[in-house]
């Protein structure tokens, strides 16, 4: 028996038993195998490695080729496209060490976790300068020339939004996109490029940390601007920031670590420097020895302080600002080592234990602070009176200890998001411009994050990825559809996840867990159970929404309705626990707090509190008693930067980087399928080679292509008739485009021919045009002779035809007079046949012996009867109809 279902028949494979296919498997994703039986609903298959037969319904089962091994180097080349030869072909690069793939054009990065030797070098920036895609192996590289490339003949700005999960590979895949942009079209920008390249290991620093996914997570995101004038040479760059994760200063999982800066500082600093700062051990350090202090990172903290140091020397940042940066560094450490007690007295406030005041004379020197300043309003808060009684009294509110904790830590976390806040300035300065024509914009932020039990940071991470992959959906695939569609190429429709109602469930107006977050902080006696339960109350029934209960994971279950929601994602259901979320959403310090840090003795400290509010805290308006605090929300604003960051991207041209993380282990050469097949999936690859199966991922106009080589067009052509012929003269088959209603699109791989016709260097157009004009010199020449063997061959037809003409009127005469004599001849042949007969019949006679003269005499009569008729047939034309005699000689 043979079958065809709709994921075979749309690749016009069918299938027999025995027959090479792919089926699943949960681990490698998809193995090898052949097919053992055929049932109604699914069939067997027998995996080629050995092992248990694999029993699958024929929507998970893929046609294979013979040569599964051989790899190709866009997945759109391949013979079957579909999900399973898609994980093959990365699979089968990446035991190459070929880390790289396109799909289209889009590229697909596997973290290879080892060095790649001499794949990055400048050899290789050199190689793939001014190369069109497609031309040379997958890279990084190509895909920042593309855009620059783009930048140049659109004259647009252009993103490369790079994403994946955390330990993918996006960060080192951004360093490596700026350093190709910087160094192979930088030049004439003097130190500029040097100075965006050696940003990245600063913001590293303070920015990155080790997690349980990847030794150099960002714990933030940024989008890399690198500038350029009307001349496409850099003139600086623009980093913007967004999310710095702030709990993780105050606090961290047990395998991880916090930021970067804190270790290297205690293993590069030299030992006047610590002593300045008062560090000694990080074990010695609450906000670190919660965390792992294990070595056990790929690199050494001495020597990457080394590199830290070396980054900011070239960015401007002189040893004396260095050491300002330390001492707000080591300042957040000490905060963390201070501790509170209960005061004992009537009015339950709380202070400074006895064996926290050398922390606390560390901090208060290290911050340009009095001792007893900082002591007394981290214990206590002010708060002003704005309605009834005395209006503008102002009040001492004694804090508990707990209360006076919290306020020490978030003094600790809003020093440490100033002081990169700050980083990120000087960072700007160092590649300061007046003004620019263009940019090509690099995102790199936080991949989709998923663990056990996850908080408000992943709430809001996993928020800005589904953005990003709404995004990712409208350009590649609505508009792409929509675009075949207005322009008439009758092109399939591809289906795929719309992720939508998941985005209305996190930031929709009024009812978005986002504005009920907002709502319930402002509550006078807010909580997080309150909290969650409405948002359960509010989203009733939700696809995406769900208890915690409902989870197929047993320590989900565990939590109440009350304390997390489970939201499925586009990469994947994730159950958040919401104890925290409250806290964590407000950025709040206490205004006594903020208006010490402003009359600190340290300009620098004070500089960096100055630069957030240009009013003093207590010109600002409140609500009610919210005097105490400066609510503002780190959802809300979060969501207003991305909102920024989105539009932004809309009106470039985009690229787009899919990394993928190939284990869970962080060690190379080992592949896990299963891992990166969900990978491709929640990056909506499948959908994107389906699309490409029929699609055409490269298109220009025809006015466009018309405008630019015109002025060299040695003949006059209409635009699209124009655009044919300059495609067969570059060797294109009708088969590698087709034509739409104002544009022509090209079929996957033929990017190197796209590029060629769309390269705007003067000798480049001009080689193209005299090309094309010697094509339609040929293709005329070749019509003209087509159209001169043709009138050579109408005049033998016609020669030949007159020559015969004669023998063909002759031949219709003959036939035409044969058909009109013929009765005549006919009745003649008859009337002879009687003379002769008639003649007989007399000799007879003549030998009677009796009647003889009667008969004879009769015989007579018949004769002048034969005669008589003859007669009137040979004077007129008769009818075989007309003639009675032939009936009568008949």
């Amino acid at each position: 028996r043979a079958f065809s279902n709709p994921s075979l028949s749309h690749s016009g494979a069918s299938m027999d038993g025995g027959r090479r296919v792919w089926a699943p498997h949960p681990v490698h994703g998809f193995v090898l195998g052949t097919i053992m039986d055929l049932g109604n609903e699914t069939l067997t298959v027998k995996p080629a490695g050995g092992g248990e037969p694999i029993i699958a319904t024929y929507d998970r089962v893929f046609p294979a080729v013979d040569d599964a091994i051989k790899a190709a180097a866009d997945n759109c080349g391949l013979m079957y496209l579909n999900e399973a030869t898609l994980l093959n072909n990365v699979r089968a690069r990446y035991e190459k060490d070929l880390i790289y793939t396109y799909t289209a054009n889009i590229l697909l990065a596997v973290n290879p976790y080892h060095d790649l030797g001499q794949l990055y070098s400048s050899s290789q920036v050199q190689r793939y300068k001014g190369r069109s895609l497609g031309v040379l192996p997958p890279h990084i590289f190509a895909i920042a020339d593309k855009a620059y490339r783009d930048m140049k003949v659109l004259k647009q700005s252009q993103s490369i939004v790079i994403s994946g999960e955390s330990g993918a590979g996006k960060t080192e895949s951004t360093k490596y996109v700026i350093r190709y942009l910087t160094d192979a079209w930088g030049t004439g920008a003097g130190s500029i490029e040097q100075r965006l390249n050696e940003a990245n290991p600063l913001l590293e620093a303070f920015g990155n940390a080790k997690t349980v996914r990847n030794h150099n997570s960002s714990r933030f995101g940024k989008f890399v601007e690198v500038h350029y004038d009307d001349e496409l040479k850099v003139v600086g760059g623009f980093v913007s920031h967004y999310l710095l994760e702030k709990s993780r200063v105050c606090k961290q999982p047990p395998e991880e670590r916090s930021y970067h800066i804190f270790y290297r500082l205690f293993a590069g600093a030299s030992a006047d420097t610590k002593h300045s700062l008062g560090l000694t051990d990080p074990k010695d350090y609450r906000y670190l020895n919660g965390g792992s202090l294990k070595v056990d990172l790929p690199s050494d903290d001495m020597a990457e302080f080394r590199v830290v140091e070396n980054s900011m020397s070239k960015l401007g940042i002189d040893a004396a600002e260095r050491l300002k940066l330390y001492q707000v560094v080591a300042a957040v450490l000490h905060l963390g080592n201070l501790v509170f007690k209960d005061s004992g007295d009537s009015k339950g406030g709380s202070v400074v234990a006895s064996r926290s005041q050398g922390s606390l004379r560390g901090v208060s020197g290290l911050l340009g602070l009095q001792p007893d300043d900082l002591k007394e309003n981290l214990t206590s808060r002010v708060m002003t009176t704005t309605k009834s009684g005395a209006k503008g009294t102002v009040y001492k509110i004694p804090l508990k200890k707990s209360e006076a904790a919290a306020a020490c830590d978030a003094l600790a976390k809003a020093l440490y998001v100033r002081l990169f806040d700050h980083i990120v300035r000087r960072v700007n300065d160092g590649f300061a411009f007046k003004k620019s024509s263009y940019y090509i914009g690099v995102l790199d932020i936080a991949g989709f994050e998923y663990y056990q039990m996850n908080h408000y940071e992943q709430f809001c991470i996993n928020y800005c990825n589904e953005k990003l992959q709404q995004f990712f959906n409208d350009r590649v695939l609505k508009q792409e559809q929509a675009l075949y569609e207005q322009e008439g190429l009758n092109v399939d429709v591809v289906s795929f996840i719309d992720n939508k109602d998941c985005i209305d469930l996190i930031e929709a107006k009024s009812t978005g867990i986002i504005d009920l977050l907002d709502e319930e902080s402002k509550l006078p006696l807010s909580s997080d159970m309150h909290f969650c339960e409405m948002v359960h109350s509010k989203h009733k029934g939700h696809f995406r929404l769900a208890v915690p209960r409902q989870s197929k994971l047993a320590f989900h279950r565990d939590l109440r309705d009350g304390e997390g929601f489970l939201i499925r994602h586009f990469a994947g259901a994730v159950c958040y626990k919401t104890a925290g979320f409250i806290e964590k959403n407000n950025d709040a310090l206490h205004e006594s707090l903020e208006m010490l840090m402003l009359e600190s003795q340290d300009t620098f400290v004070r500089s960096l509190f100055e630069h957030r509010s240009s009013s003093p805290p207590s010109s600002r308006k409140g609500h009610g008693s919210s005097k105490k605090l400066a609510l503002v929300s780190i959802a809300s604003k979060f969501r207003s930067q991305l909102g920024e960051l989105l539009e932004k991207l809309r009106l470039t041209g985009d690229s787009f980087v899919r990394c993928l993380k190939p284990n869970l282990k962080n060690a190379p050469h080992l592949f896990m399928g299963a891992e990166i097949l969900s990978q491709l999936h929640c990056a909506g690859m499948v959908a994107v080679l389906n699309l490409m199966d029929d699609g055409y991922p490269s298109r220009t106009s025809y006015e466009m292509l018309h405008k630019m080589y015109q002025k060299h067009m040695s003949h006059q052509l209409d635009a699209r008739s124009y655009c044919d012929a300059m495609f067969h003269s570059i060797g294109m088959h009708e088969s590698d485009y087709k034509f739409g209603k104002t544009m022509v699109f090209f079929r996957p791989g033929k990017f190197a021919e796209f590029d060629q016709i769309q390269q705007s260097d003067q000798a480049g157009v001009v080689v193209l045009a005299t090309k094309t004009s010697k094509w339609l010199v040929r293709s005329r020449w070749r019509q003209a002779m087509y159209a001169v063997l043709a009138l050579i061959k109408l005049m033998r037809k016609i020669r030949y035809r007159s020559n015969n003409r004669l023998l063909i009127q002759r031949t219709v005469r003959g036939y035409l007079t044969r058909k009109r004599h013929f009765p005549r001849f006919e009745t003649i042949r008859k009337l002879h046949t009687l003379q002769t007969r008639l003649d007989t019949v007399a000799l007879t006679a003549e030998r009677l012996k009796t009647d003889k003269q009667q008969i004879m005499q009769q015989i007579a009569e018949l004769r002048k009867g034969i005669d008589k008729e003859r007669g009137k047939v040979m004077v007129r034309v008769l009818s075989a109809s007309n003639i009675l005699i032939n009936q009568q000689l008949d």
